[in-house]
């Protein structure tokens, strides 16, 4: 979860605003716009000498070409003492390489009207590009500088330590992150995914070059990398260009390091934080499953019909009938090492004891009583008809290749979500549900004032 993984609470998606035919016409103009031969594997997959993964998507159409390289080199590799470390590396890489300071390594993109970025998340470490179909040649050389030969310049690494730490400070003023931060603790007990990507402006403040460098050159290498390429380019083409760049990258001896999967959390605990708000953050979460287990398409029918939009239950109850909360939502969210389920909402602090009620009286009526063929419906639209979103840009298609290559869910993987949501009965439905919507298997943060008594 964390800062970035609240992607925990994100609004209802803008789709389900739409009118339905409008709804239609956009989801049947992004079909169209999906890369040749979409129906199968969405890319070519190949594995290079020293162990790259590469992914090329050929979009002809398409002047751009995206590149998005990801090593396994996020949060979850960060020493117990060394918080936020994967994070600072990632912000350094474009601060200055072997050949360029930072400073010209963006005149050199921005002069061909290209882009140029570098950050980790909670799995990975990643390096972002974009240019023109001409300028392919100059945007690799600055991509491969950025991942092979950083310099980690002491000044800039002062001046993105207090960025970050600026940025820390700013966040815990916001209920939604301050919530889910104490929600990723208590889910993900005595595992990386339990402590901020970010770090805490302590242990931020602890960091050095030479912890910056010893992470870059441990855990940024060859046999844990994979190269995307979308865009105006052919296979053989994006293998001679990324060849000529990284073919020469070599993989350190010692094996790549190993994060264990996240292990069963203890009993749920609930967590009130106070701040002096006139409304409060209610959160609820558990660990779910990933995407590899076949249970988690029903869940996310399942998590739809709760809270996924509009005509969700809790939204229904909450917000429409109870006028109780601004916003109420409910979200699956895998990842490579465990998932979670959470549910959401923003209400009136003297409101909180009766919008947690609703939300415990839902989760277990989906445990007790099967959705109706309405909502199974709806839900089974909603999620196969809005996924062409996820891939009506090249840079969407790069992000999608590259998430299901990290998380072994194969590139036919479009093909066989649709598929497999299609096929989620509401015997199935209500199966998961009573397996992962037991009200009291859920841990509970608030964030705000205590109602008054």
């Amino acid at each position: 979860m964390g800062a970035r993984v609240l992607k925990v609470a994100r609004a209802v998606d803008w789709v389900m605003r739409l009118r339905r035919p409008a709804a239609v016409l956009v989801v049947l103009t992004l079909l169209l716009a999906l890369p040749a031969g979409a129906a199968g594997p969405i890319a070519h997959r190949e594995v290079l000498p020293n162990g790259i993964v590469l992914l090329v998507a050929e979009r002809p159409a398409v002047p751009i070409v995206v590149v998005r390289t990801f090593a396994h080199a996020g949060a979850v590799l960060d020493p117990p003492d060394r918080a936020g470390l994967a994070n600072l590396t990632g912000a350094l890489l474009t601060r200055g390489t072997a050949k360029h300071t930072g400073p010209q390594l963006d005149s050199a993109i921005e002069f061909v009207g290209g882009s140029l970025s570098a950050g980790a998340g909670r799995d990975g470490l990643g390096a972002s590009l974009a240019v023109l179909k001409k300028d392919l040649g100059l945007g690799l050389d600055l991509l491969a500088e950025v991942l092979l030969t950083p310099t980690f310049p002491p000044d800039e690494l002062k001046r993105k330590v207090a960025q970050i730490q600026a940025a820390i400070k700013r966040s815990e003023e916001d209920p939604g992150t301050v919530a889910g931060r104490a929600l990723a603790r208590l889910v993900f007990p005595r595992h990386p995914y339990g402590v901020p990507v970010e770090g805490t402006i302590e242990s931020v403040g602890k960091l050095t070059r030479d912890d910056v460098v010893r992470f870059h050159g441990g855990h940024v290498r060859p046999d844990t990398t994979v190269v995307a390429v979308v865009g105006a380019i052919t296979v053989d083409d994006a293998r001679r260009e990324v060849l000529a760049r990284l073919g020469g990258w070599k993989a350190p001896a010692e094996p790549p390091a190993s994060v264990p999967t996240v292990a069963a959390g203890g009993p749920p605990q609930t967590e009130t934080i106070e701040k002096d708000l006139t409304q409060a953050t209610i959160v609820l979460g558990r660990q779910a499953i990933r995407q590899t287990d076949p249970d988690y398409f029903p869940l996310t029918v399942a998590s739809y019909v709760l809270g996924g939009g509009s005509a969700s239950r809790l939204y229904s109850r909450v917000r429409e009938e109870g006028g109780l909360a601004y916003a109420v939502y409910s979200h699956v969210s895998p990842a490579k090492y465990g998932a979670s389920f959470s549910v959401s909402a923003q209400t009136r602090t003297a409101e909180v004891p009766k919008v947690i009620e609703i939300m415990r009286e839902e989760l277990a009526r989906m445990t007790r009583d099967p959705v109706t063929e309405r909502e199974l419906k709806l839900a089974k639209d909603y999620l196969i008809g809005s996924f062409p979103l996820r891939l009506d840009t090249s840079a969407k298609v790069a992000d999608f290749v590259v998430a299901v290559e990290e998380q072994g869910l194969g590139l036919d993987y479009a093909d066989r979500y649709k598929e497999r949501v299609a096929k989620v009965t509401a015997a199935d439905v209500q199966r998961v549900a009573a397996k992962y919507f037991a009200p009291d298997s859920f841990n509970r943060v608030v964030v705000g004032a205590p109602p008054k008594p």
